[in-house]
């Protein structure tokens, strides 16, 4: 049975999946329906990705999709390092702006479950890093869309170290929080 942590903003989970390990290696469930379904936790994932980030220091997020293409996210790690950050943008939420991060990596092995109504962003603080994780809808480019990664008004403590991070052109240009349209309303 998987470890399952509820987070500092309701609805978001940390799930570290049991190793079993010998001289071979080891093995692990990742995902198992029935037994997150225990805890409450119904996800119909259709759609695995997987990104490799060269650098330490690159950015991706932080995105989402609005319905009916919204999608809930299921993020590990399978090599390397990376500060995983969600961010309530569900209008009307007592935590609507507010942001967890969480270091997600191999070594740990744990994953963050991002329902719905969060945006969604990670950086690396390895090279290397490969990035694994469902998705509820297929990547719709009419759907797609993004939050400034540094919006001053969420405040996220990016641990950039002196780095200078390494953004792809959209995610420069993203808007801030104050002028994305409210697609995601709390209690919805």
């Amino acid at each position: 049975m998987p470890l399952v942590r509820r987070l500092a903003l309701p609805d978001l989970v940390e799930i570290v999946p049991q190793r079993f390990a010998d001289r071979r290696g080891f093995f692990s469930e990742t995902w198992s329906a029935p037994a997150l379904a225990a805890e409450g936790i119904e996800v119909p994932f259709v759609q695995d990705n997987h990104s490799l980030s060269v650098e330490a220091g690159v950015v991706r997020g932080l995105h989402y999709q609005v319905p009916p293409a919204a999608q809930a996210k299921l993020v590990r790690v399978v090599r390397g390092a990376i500060f995983d950050v969600a961010v309530d943008i569900r209008h009307g939420s007592p935590t609507f702006g507010g942001w967890v991060g969480l270091v997600i990596s191999a070594e740990a092995w744990n994953q963050i479950l991002v329902p719905p109504g969060f945006a969604h962003g990670f950086m690396t603080i390895e090279p290397n890093t490969e990035v694994v994780y469902k998705v509820s809808a297929p990547y719709s480019p009419e759907h797609d869309r993004a939050i400034r990664w540094d919006d001053p008004a969420i405040g996220i403590d990016w641990p950039l170290e002196g780095r200078t991070p390494i953004l792809s052109d959209k995610d420069r240009g993203a808007p801030l929080l104050a002028d994305a349209p409210p697609v995601f309303h709390f209690g919805e």
